[in-house]
């Protein structure tokens, strides 16, 4: 008995681990070809080259001036200047460690997205994994009503059996083939979405393709059984964990030490702007060589971007405390949420544990142990129950799945 148990934990084991690294594959593959990621990978590539811009050098300037004497035009005079102008230096080392923080919030945003769209796609695994075991069970149950269909027409033939109860058993044929139909439909859809958020490029099988199969299914992507995720019996570390790495969290901050680096810039901005040049001149008959020197004072320029962009700050640290709150309300909820599902699996599993096995409810109703209407009473709710199972194994999947978010 011991040799079983522990053979069944490896098997468990063994299948959780295969889920886990068939989703891990496909979710590799999805980013490096979703088109959407692509996509944002340039737009935050030229947020920040378009950051760096505002901490260039102003455009040095170049003039030239040929004056003549209106009496005599044979007397010219020619003045050329080239200047460089340029703010005070210490606004320049700010802007760049303020231009540092706003590219790693565009990291963050763009982790963040990454995160968004790996989770979409793992829900479509774990979709997948639960339309196709509810495939399994709506075959199962529709073979079982093909068996009872034909049986029943025998029995009517023979008088043994009323038209009542064959038109029952042919209408549970008819629900039962369109549920089928229905999950069928249901089950390509989420591979097609699969195959969408692969940027509409086939994923790469976990397994051998089924012969005359033209694109994976679940079974070639090893999509057939649910990772081991286990419930966290103290959440309060985890959830720490977990917010210290949320890209949300993390780009607001660094948005905030931006902020106040724009702030210091503010500051600065009453400090005067310089510029620096040569000049030449020859209005005395020979070239006269120089330097030119100049002073901007921000008397208007200047006034109120300090108090805007305090307040900007401010808005920032309220934004940073806010979204921290619903972050973590938000992972708690899911907590109770997953412990609450987890419970509901449990007494579900230890249910059919015990319960009557359908393969002798079939023989009393063909031996005539039980009627019709009592097979069927017990047959739908088993079937129901088994449903409600798999929805529930789906939503604990999918709740952990949210929880663990932030390590996608």
């Amino acid at each position: 008995m011991k040799k079983i148990v522990i053979i069944c934990v490896c098997l468990a084991l063994a299948a959780g681990l295969h889920a886990q690294n068939s989703i891990e594959a496909i979710l590799t593959q999805i980013e490096q070809n979703n088109r959407q990621l692509q996509a944002n990978a340039q737009n935050v590539n030229a947020q920040k080259l378009e950051n760096r811009t505002s901490n260039n050098l102003a455009n040095p300037t170049l003039s030239y001036a040929h004056l003549w004497d209106s009496d005599d035009k044979n007397i010219t005079v020619g003045e050329m200047v080239i200047a460089q102008s340029f703010d005070f230096p210490s606004l320049y080392i700010t802007r760049a460690r303020m231009n540092r923080y706003k590219a790693q919030s565009l990291d963050a945003q763009a982790l963040a997205l990454r995160q968004d769209i790996l989770l979409q796609a793992q829900e479509a695994c774990l979709d997948i994994i639960m339309l196709t075991r509810q495939q399994f069970l709506l075959d199962e149950r529709l073979k079982n009503a093909e068996e009872l269909a034909a049986f029943y027409k025998k029995r009517l033939e023979t008088g043994d059996a009323s038209s009542l109860e064959t038109n029952k058993i042919n209408l549970e044929l008819l629900n039962v083939r369109t549920e089928a139909r229905m999950n069928r439909t249901a089950l390509e859809n989420k591979l097609r979405e699969l195959t969408a958020l692969n940027g509409n490029q086939s994923l790469v099988p976990g397994r051998p393709l089924a012969e005359g199969a033209a694109t994976p299914h679940a079974l070639n992507l090893g999509l057939t059984d649910y990772p081991d995720v286990p419930l966290p019996a103290d959440f309060g570390p985890l959830c720490d964990e977990l917010l210290a790495s949320d890209p949300t969290l993390l780009a607001l901050q660094n948005d905030g030490e931006a902020a106040r680096r724009q702030l210091s810039v503010s500051r600065q901005g009453w400090l005067p702007d310089l510029e620096l040049g040569y000049r030449r001149n020859t209005e005395s008959g020979h070239p006269l060589n120089g330097v030119v020197v100049g002073f901007s004072f921000p008397i208007f320029q200047n006034h109120g971007k300090v108090k805007m962009a305090r307040s900007q700050l401010q808005s920032i640290d309220y934004q940073k405390e806010n979204a921290r709150l619903s972050a973590s309300t938000a992972l708690w909820q899911l907590y109770e949420e997953a412990s609450n599902l987890q419970a509901s699996i449990h007494e579900y599993t230890e249910t059919f544990g015990r319960q009557q096995d359908l393969r002798l409810l079939r023989q009393a109703l063909e031996g005539g142990q039980i009627s019709m209407i009592e097979y069927f009473v017990e047959v739908s709710v088993v079937y129901q129950s088994q449903t409600n199972l798999l929805q529930l194994e789906n939503q604990y999947q999918k709740v952990m799945a949210r929880i663990y978010k932030s390590k996608l």
